[in-house]
């Protein structure tokens, strides 16, 4: 990882937690370079990349997960679907170590980490190569005064309907109360996106195909209530 990526943004919150272990650092050292992305993303190496899980039918499917947080929810749904490239950004380093470990346990060949900001990398992607995009369980930011460092906002959807294909998704869940709000009134009010749901169990149940992971549950048994919110690319 290079720590001068980040002193070309304002970056908000944590990048380490507790001291690695060796067999973390060792993981970290060892396994990120098979499957970091390169600093300056070239065109042939993304096509040559998705030509790998590309089938005769069907053009190949580039999915991002926006702060992927330990990893489970991303490993999760690139195991379930082997034949789409999942590309996955986070710039706390306890989670990428956590994800790099759910690769290696599981054997996994279809996740590239972007362990930074995603900010970094979102203009180095090519127009409407995405078919999806999550944002799971991201920081709150619950103060008034600290609402510019929410992930979610004008700037950051109008990149992402730029990557979206057409009636590409835009998937993102929260349990709690001021993020669900936010997450929700700005992708309501932006003219590329439109709320798929139609009733309001399609925003409180966990839809089918969004796996459940341990934090999820941690939530649950607290008595936080998560909502799913899925929205597609006009």
């Amino acid at each position: 990882m290079t720590p001068s990526r980040a002193e070309k943004i304002q970056f908000y919150g944590r990048r380490k937690g507790r001291p690695l272990s060796q067999n973390m650092q060792r993981l970290l050292d060892t396994r990120l370079p098979e499957v970091e992305l390169p600093e300056k993303l070239d065109r042939n190496w993304l096509e040559q990349r998705l030509s790998l899980h590309k089938s005769t039918e069907t053009p190949a499917d580039l999915v991002l997960e926006i702060g992927f947080g330990g990893g489970e929810h991303l490993a999760a749904i690139a195991a379930a679907e082997p034949a789409k490239l999942f590309f996955g950004a986070e710039p706390f380093v306890n989670g990428v170590v956590s994800l790099l470990r759910h690769i290696q346990n599981k054997g996994l060949k279809n996740i590239c980490i972007w362990p930074d900001d995603v900010r970094l990398i979102l203009e180095q992607l090519p127009q409407q190569s995405l078919s999806c995009v999550y944002v799971m369980f991201p920081d709150p930011w619950p103060k008034a005064r600290h609402a510019g460092r929410r992930i979610l906002n004008p700037k950051m959807l109008d990149s992402l309907a730029g990557l979206l294909r057409p009636q590409g998704l835009l998937r993102m869940a929260s349990d709690h109360p001021i993020a669900k709000s936010w997450l929700l009134a700005e992708a309501v009010r932006h003219p590329s996106f439109e709320w798929r749901a139609r009733c309001a169990e399609d925003w409180r149940a966990r839809p089918q195909g969004w796996p459940q992971t341990r934090y999820m549950q941690k939530g649950l048994s607290e008595g936080r209530l998560p909502s799913w919110f899925e929205f597609e690319r006009r």
